[in-house]
């Protein structure tokens, strides 16, 4: 069964901005709760290389990214951005720690990976920047 446009461009929609909004507010978490100094020096302890490279690669990606899959802005690339940050997250720190996030587990971040990696492979649906911009190109393309 196929869903009718309109319902599937609403979901993908609310998986957007259900993604979107964790991911900013991890960012956000990064920068303004932790601060970069922070979060590197967390990511030092936890073994991650290059840990201020690593924090503020983190912070953009989850604060810049979150918000272009939100608004489905870029979403290609920053949905592969994403996935490349969780992978990171998921090998680094997570992949020892088991399923559940209340041991440190990599549950969020597949989770993330997961919702990313659909949005990378369906598109953000016609209720996005993406496809604004895309209808807006064939107008002009189709008006030469």
């Amino acid at each position: 069964m196929t869903l009718p446009q309109t319902a599937r461009d609403t979901l993908l929609l609310v998986a957007r901005i259900l993604v979107g909004v964790v991911l900013i507010a991890h960012g956000w978490q990064k920068f303004a709760t932790y601060g970069i100094g922070g979060t590197a020096g967390s990511f030092a302890q936890m073994g991650v290389p290059l840990p201020a490279v690593s924090a503020v690669f983190a912070a953009v990606v989850e604060l810049v990214g979150g918000a272009a899959l939100l608004l489905g802005a870029a979403t290609v690339v920053a949905g592969a951005l994403v996935v490349l940050d969780m992978l990171g997250a998921f090998l680094l720190v997570h992949v020892g720690n088991g399923v559940f996030v209340t041991d440190g587990g990599f549950e969020l971040v597949w989770t993330v990976a997961a919702a990313a990696l659909v949005l990378v492979a369906v598109g953000p649906g016609r209720f996005s920047v993406d496809a604004t911009l895309a209808g807006r190109r064939r107008t002009v393309v189709g008006a030469r």
